[in-house]
């Protein structure tokens, strides 16, 4: 008769579990990796059908973020805070005067 042979014993630290907020939180999170990894995908493309299908996955991926964005948004499980009005007007006029004076067409894209 033979013996079985048993794993040995490893001290694995107890973890609580997983809610519905974790959940949608490692969808999102695997999503916006997903959109990235798409995004560079279809920039190093060089055939052009392939290029198309993968543009079309990053779309759909995207688009499947947002939704989970919205999802955790209204559910009051990712939060955004106003920023203040004057500091958004500063932000814009520098990036908007570094682009008159950096990008070709003054900033205008054609």
């Amino acid at each position: 008769m033979t013996q079985p042979i048993k794993n040995p014993k490893t001290n694995v630290p107890q973890t609580p579990a997983m809610n519905d907020r974790d959940f949608v939180n490692d969808c999102l999170m695997t999503e916006k990796y997903l959109t990235i990894a798409y995004a560079t995908a279809s920039h190093e493309m060089s055939h052009d059908a392939l290029h198309q299908e993968v543009v079309t996955l990053y779309q759909e991926t995207e688009e499947c973020q947002r939704n989970l964005y919205n999802l955790m948004f209204r559910k009051g499980w990712y939060s955004v805070e106003a920023e203040d009005q004057q500091k958004l007007q500063q932000a814009y006029q520098k990036f908007s005067q570094y682009a008159a004076t950096q990008f070709p067409h003054g900033g205008n894209i054609q």
